[in-house]
């Protein structure tokens, strides 16, 4: 007999043998039975729980193809930044949270936006003043950027004398005194200086940003460990072993997590898969790689942040020991550098079901999109970063942010109207597109931002705030496109379809009963709410 039967909903099960359903049967964590009332009707007995849903609409648990959750959980109880939209606000934010600091403290945080206040960028001298004695290191929204008071600066030893590293930027005045702001790989001088996060801090941070993904619907993270370019692996290994381990064992494990280093199942918890490296920046720190120039730096290109022959032999040597590649890339020319690379690492190592991945993808010259095609390339994009970055925070219109002229402004017009986020073009060259939220790297004005059901609706319309059209309209997808690129093909591109990813027959009964009582009005609005998410059939939120 089934322990759960779901019936009377509008089941959208991910898999194109059975696109719909009305019911659907559960025993120990998985599903025996997916159909009509009938089908499942003789698997209930009296131990069965029958959930009745009115006609609500049921999806797959989302899986967010790319974030960073303890990180995220701890950004939660951190300084922030996001929708400050002046140097005030911003000196007045960092003043609040030196007050109740002991001396030496470190003051982390960030989610700032220098596009908010006009596109200055900020430096060590607006908080030095109110910061004496407190090393200070406050990231930009996209991760790519921070910035340090002098003292940690000192802390650093980083000096007029002081050399970029290689991919990094060390921001400095016309004397070449260094302004307290460091770019990508010059990030890391700050990042040796900071204390080690605690064991219990991190463990707390991974239930709290476990309890906002159920919140939101996520019931599978691809976790890609902390970040900031050129983490060290071990810092990244420590996460697993001191907080994921010690989860699984104490069955504290609120939802699935696939993190990045190895290639095997450990427990239907975690999950180990393959390594990331970075080939650029990003574009709102101007360090995106490109074949041209910025609009608005004439001599700047962007960078490499890992040198090629490097990303080659890793890549090649991590392919031929069986795991997964997944590489960032943002800029056009940073995207086709890893194209070219990957379509080299396979014709040394031979065919097999490899499944790489680029990580963004989110301007891509011309002919870029049909070689993801091509060579059967992931695409692990991060739509609602689209809504975000691109159009503001929906749930907080004070703070618009219109990121189309701010790419217009950047790539120039044509540039940013034909290459950004190409979702359509990528699907129509039959590659594999996978969502996610890059949380919290990508969050712009509130921390609650894990956010699929958002992120549908952005790949389906794609119009900013005071828009009456879509920008770049070509590119908008169906409900179908959208809701599989978070549900079955997010599960392909990491290799866990086995078990995840649609609701077939045999695999884990992770679900969310949305608000919606009608499809088709869903797939035009794009609009709904999570009202409970299951995992392995046992509701965990609410």
């Amino acid at each position: 007999m089934a322990d759960l039967v779901v019936t009377n909903a509008v089941i959208y099960t991910s898999d194109s043998s059975l696109p719909f359903a009305e019911a659907m049967a559960v025993r120990d964590g998985r599903i025996i039975r997916v159909g009509n009332y009938s089908s499942v009707h003789d698997l209930t007995g009296s131990g069965t729980k029958e959930l009745n849903l009115n006609g609500k609409v049921v999806v797959p648990g989302f899986i967010d193809s790319h974030m960073h959750l303890i990180f995220g959980g701890l950004q939660m109880v951190r300084v922030e930044l996001r929708g400050v939209n002046s140097k005030d606000e911003f000196v007045r934010k960092v003043k609040e949270a030196v007050r109740d600091m002991n001396q030496g403290c470190w003051v982390l945080g960030g989610g700032w936006n220098n596009d908010l206040w006009g596109g200055d960028l900020p430096v060590a001298s607006w908080i030095d003043d109110i910061t004496p004695n407190n090393p200070v290191w406050l990231s930009r929204m996209d991760g790519h950027m921070g910035l340090a008071n002098s003292l940690s600066l000192k802390m650093a030893e980083i000096t007029n004398y002081t050399e970029d590293p290689n991919g990094g930027t060390i921001m400095r005045t016309t004397s070449g005194e260094p302004t307290g702001l460091l770019i990508d790989s010059a990030m890391k001088l700050i990042h040796l200086s900071i204390p080690e996060v605690s064991v219990d801090d991190r463990r707390d941070a991974l239930v709290r940003a476990s309890k906002l993904a159920l919140m939101r619907g996520v019931t599978t993270v691809i976790d890609f460990g902390r970040y900031f370019p050129g983490a060290p692996v071990e810092l990244v290994w420590e996460d697993f072993s001191d907080v994921y381990h010690w989860a699984d064992s104490k069955g504290k494990m609120l939802i699935r997590d696939l993190f990045r280093k190895t290639g095997r199942v450990l427990s239907q918890w975690i999950y180990l898969g393959g390594v990331k490296a970075f080939a650029d920046g990003s574009l709102g720190s101007n360090s995106a790689l490109f074949h041209e120039p910025y609009a608005d730096e004439p001599h700047n290109y962007g960078l490499q942040v890992t040198e090629l022959d490097s990303l080659f032999n890793m890549t090649k040597a991590s392919d031929k020991s069986g795991f997964q590649v997944a590489i960032h890339a943002i800029g056009d020319k940073a995207n086709d550098l890893i194209l070219d690379m990957y379509d080299s690492v396979m014709s040394s190592n031979g065919m097999r079901d490899r499944r790489f991945r680029i990580e963004h993808a989110q301007h891509l010259a011309h002919g870029a999109a049909a070689r993801f095609g091509q060579q059967r390339i992931i695409a692990s994009m991060q739509d609602y970063f689209f809504l975000t970055y691109l159009n503001s925070n929906s749930q907080q219109p004070e703070h618009l942010l219109d990121d189309a002229n701010s790419a217009e402004k950047k790539l120039g017009l044509d540039r940013a109207e034909t290459g950004s986020y190409l979702f359509k073009s990528l699907l129509t060259s039959n590659a594999q597109l996978a969502f996610g939220s890059d949380w919290p790297v990508s969050m712009h004005f509130f921390v609650a931002n894990i956010n699929p059901l958002g992120g549908i609706n952005t790949a389906m319309k794609r119009i900013p705030p005071g828009w009456e059209n879509a920008w770049i309209s070509s590119e908008c997808v169906t409900l179908n496109d959208a809701l599989n690129a978070y549900t079955i093909s997010a599960a392909q591109a990491s290799f866990l379809d086995n078990d995840l990813g649609s609701l077939s027959p045999g695999k884990l009964a992770d679900f969310v009963v949305l608000s919606t009582d009608s499809w088709d009005d869903f797939a035009v609005e794009a609009s709904a709410s999570v009202k409970a998410t299951y995992v392995g059939g046992i509701q965990a939120y609410p």
